[in-house]
């Protein structure tokens, strides 16, 4: 970055992380990039002016250093796993609907969780990588709708999996779990909007860093915190703001705690 992240202004991470641990569930910050009217997928992302944008926001995700990132199933499918799966036929092993930890996944220490509470995404192995970030082990993290042929089909491919809700996902347990089972004390939240919007509403979202990028696109796209028809409505939620910086010419970080 031109100036670089200022610890001295950060928003209070190893008072709140000692205290979450406190609960046994990790630090919960939710990093995004969105677009000057409050987009986080659409055109903008093809701009020339989001490149600075999109720049920052990969240099912040090392900059906060947290062993998982969280994605909902759509942005899984976006760029993550490989597909739905297809209808699985009957299978004969019965699995419980219990949880499955891969012991050398674990080991890797560095994770992508998956929110499929259905079971539907397909991955042709245990780690997924993207350029210039290292090798993660995959975590599904399901409710009870998930098949026990689903389970199967995880076990097969090294795949680990937690339960955390009977048909919604009940984000607490998932946080207590991946802190038990996993040792992760930082997690990323990372999109999309519903499955931020479910750890919003449980006041689980300790920290919001914000990258603004300096376009519009009057586009549809979806917000950072968004309403689902089929979850509770949840009130409005306030955030402290802790931290405003430019790290890049005409981009915008914001650094937010919950109030």
């Amino acid at each position: 970055m031109r100036d670089g992240p200022k610890p001295g202004r950060r928003c209070g991470w190893q008072k709140m992380s000692m205290e979450r641990n406190k609960t046994e569930q990790p630090f919960v910050v939710c990093h995004m990039l969105a677009s000057l009217d409050g987009k986080i997928d659409g055109a903008f992302f093809a701009a020339p002016q989001t490149a600075l944008a999109l720049k920052v926001y990969g240099e912040l995700r090392g900059f906060y250093g947290c062993q998982a990132t969280l994605y909902g199933t759509t942005t899984m499918l976006g760029g993550y796993a490989d597909r739905k799966v297809s209808p699985f036929p009957a299978n004969g092993k019965g699995l419980p609907k219990e949880d499955w930890v891969n012991p050398a996944g674990k080991e890797m220490g560095n994770f992508i969780i998956a929110v499929d509470p259905a079971g539907e995404l397909a991955y042709s192995g245990s780690t997924l990588e993207k350029k210039g970030r290292p090798a993660a082990h995959v975590i599904e993290m399901l409710t009870q709708q998930a098949s026990p042929a689903y389970l199967a089909y995880l076990q097969e491919r090294g795949v680990s999996y937690l339960f955390a809700g009977k048909e919604r996902l009940d984000c607490a347990l998932l946080l207590q779990k991946l802190y038990r089972q996993f040792g992760i004390d930082k997690l990323m939240l990372a999109g999309g909007g519903i499955v931020n919007g479910s750890f919003l509403a449980e006041g689980l979202v300790d920290e919001f860093s914000l990258v603004v990028a300096p376009v519009a696109d009057g586009g549809s796209g979806v917000a950072s915190f968004a309403q689902a028809d089929f979850l509770p409505h949840w009130p409005p939620a306030a955030f402290h703001l802790k931290s405003a910086q430019t790290p890049q010419p005409d981009v915008l970080w914001l650094c937010y705690t919950k109030a």
